[in-house]
């Protein structure tokens, strides 16, 4: 883990992108006081994957639920024998 001066780090921001890019750690200090620290973001589960699995299940959902009913005939059918 490095530490770098505030001043320092404003003026050497992209060689410290780079450095967390490949994975180091950088904290920040301010008057010797640790103030924020830079980390690599962490690895989210594949997107694209995540898009096609719900696709899968909203298609797989249409199949088996049948015909689909109108918002209009859904309370048609709530209301129906009301008084």
């Amino acid at each position: 883990m490095r530490e770098i001066g505030a001043f320092e780090a404003k003026n050497t921001l992209g060689t410290l992108l780079d450095l967390v890019e490949h994975g180091e750690e950088v904290v920040i200090t301010r008057r010797g006081k640790r103030v924020a620290r830079l980390v690599p973001e962490a690895r989210t589960k594949d997107r694209d994957g995540m898009r096609a699995a719900a696709e899968r299940i909203r298609a797989r959902a249409e199949a088996e639920s049948g015909p689909s009913i109108s918002v209009d005939e859904w309370k048609s059918y709530r209301d129906e024998g009301r008084a």
